[in-house]
C-alpha cells in the first residue's frame, strides 16, 4: 500500500475518472431528491409512489456502488493498491 498524496493545501489527492465522479455526485443528488419525495409520499399515504421511489432509490444505490467499485478497480486510491 502506498502513502496517500496530499495537495499543497493539505487535502487528500486520489486518482479519479471525471465520469465516475460526475456519476456519483449526480446520483447522490438524485438520492436526496428521492428521499424527499419518499417522505412526502409516505406522509401522504400514496403507496404506489412510495414503492416507485423505493425502487428508483435502490437502482441509484446499486449504480453508485458499481461506479465506486469500478473506480477502485481502476486504481483510485490507497484501498485499490496492494
Amino acid at each position: 500500500m502506498t502513502e496517500e498524496q496530499r495537495s499543497p493545501t493539505g487535502k487528500p489527492m486520489v486518482e479519479a475518472t471525471p465520469m465516475d465522479v460526475i456519476h456519483v455526485r449526480i446520483a447522490s443528488f438524485a438520492l436526496v431528491f428521492c428521499f424527499a419525495v419518499l417522505v412526502l409520499s409516505f406522509v401522504g399515504r400514496i403507496w404506489v409512489l412510495t414503492a416507485i421511489v423505493v425502487a428508483i432509490m435502490a437502482s441509484i444505490a446499486i449504480y453508485m456502488t458499481f461506479a465506486v467499485r469500478r473506480q477502485k478497480r481502476l486504481g483510485g486510491g490507497p484501498q485499490s493498491r496492494g
